[in-house]
């Protein structure tokens, strides 16, 4: 959705089953031309490489060098096997500054285990022939709690614990830029927070499964997925109650249920 300053973007709205039709979930924000990105599944540099001009997308003001900051709403895999590829990939395209990363505890020790893991690329980039700078690879990792993370001239970031089974720290994310509220639900049950902070937003992005799919379940993974996820009828729910301007469905549960069915 865009407006006069801000625009949405959703570059994967899957989950873990490997769909080749839904990339791993990453959305991107941009306000006034700047990047803003809340979560990085799998091929997440790609895909906002597709928007940029470079590759004939219609973003003009988008370059994968820009990729500077990043949000995180849980640790789970398929929200960040694209971080490898966030932190090496826009330095090589010329990031000149390190990659500022908000996540939940636990982020920074990821941050630090797979800079050590890519060490030899990084030392032979900076090493070898090819020109590199020694800022673009490093990254800063803050750890949040719930409250407001970050705020700059253009866009203030509040963070909200949901209700992830027993994951001890999953966040949603509310995002006021000058002309939009938007909300990510991240991973999340339906929860009182979801309620409190989605109200007003102009544009929800809340995940979501297929309750005829989770009827056709047994019983383990019916506990399961009622623990940690939203089924249709219960996000219908939410909607009704917070009334977003628009609501985005992600992280979609389909298990043979069609957009329609979903919808």
């Amino acid at each position: 959705m865009s407006s006069s300053r801000t625009k949405l973007v959703l570059l994967g709205t899957g989950n873990p089953n490997p769909d080749p039709a839904h990339q791993g979930c990453a959305s991107l924000i941009l306000v006034d031309g700047a990047p803003y990105l809340v979560d990085f599944g799998a091929g997440v540099v790609r895909q906002a490489a597709a928007l940029t001009q470079v590759y004939g997308g219609a973003v003009e003001e988008l370059e994968i060098k820009n990729l500077s900051l990043a949000f995180l709403t849980h640790l789970h895999s398929d929200h960040t096997a694209g971080y490898p590829d966030l932190i090496l990939t826009p330095w090589v395209m010329g990031r000149e500054r390190p990659l500022e990363v908000y996540g939940p505890p636990g982020i920074a020790e990821m941050s630090e285990n797979l800079l050590a893991a890519y060490q030899e690329d990084i030392h032979y980039r900076l090493d070898g022939s090819e020109p590199a700078n020694d800022q673009g690879w490093r990254v800063n990792a803050i750890e949040i709690e719930q409250g407001l993370i970050y705020k700059d001239r253009s866009v203030a970031v509040e963070a909200f614990r949901v209700e992830h089974g027993g994951m001890p720290n999953a966040f949603g994310l509310r995002f006021t830029t000058p002309d939009r509220v938007i909300v990510f639900s991240g991973d999340t049950a339906p929860c009182e927070n979801m309620l409190k902070y989605s109200q007003g937003a102009d544009i929800l992005v809340h995940e979501v499964y297929s309750e005829r799919g989770f009827l056709e379940k047994d019983d383990a993974w019916q506990r399961y997925h009622a623990a940690h996820h939203s089924s249709t009828s219960q996000l219908a729910e939410i909607a009704s109650v917070t009334r977003p301007g628009l609501l985005v469905l992600n992280h979609v549960l389909f298990w043979g249920s069609s957009e329609g069915e979903i919808l």
